[in-house]
């Protein structure tokens, strides 16, 4: 199954649920809260405007997609990674959204 598919299999399986979309650019890392079914953007974070080192800007990131997430009562979300493999920057955010409070 290509992995396109894969994600698409996943999301049918849990559309009910929001996914967490999280993009690694060259410069920047993008995170967003997406509702499959209303086809809107619940909550979004990048790291455009923070000037840190890429842990720490990971790190904030996440912290900062769980407390939107919070806000709009979200205490649960499907991960979409995409076709990176989880680990460096991923992993760092996937790991600091779990600590903020939400569940992956």
């Amino acid at each position: 199954m290509h992995k396109d598919n894969k994600t698409k299999e996943i999301n049918k399986r849990n559309s009910k649920l929001p996914r967490l979309i999280v993009r690694i650019s060259n410069t920047s890392s993008y995170a967003q809260i997406v509702d499959d079914q209303s086809g809107k953007i619940l909550a979004s974070a990048s790291s455009l405007k923070i000037k840190k080192n890429a842990e720490e800007t990971d790190k904030y990131i996440g912290s900062q997609i769980a407390e939107m997430a919070k806000k709009k009562k979200i205490k649960r979300v499907v991960f979409d990674k995409g076709r990176k493999k989880y680990h460096g920057h991923i992993k760092n955010i996937a790991d600091s959204a779990r600590a903020a409070g939400l569940k992956i």
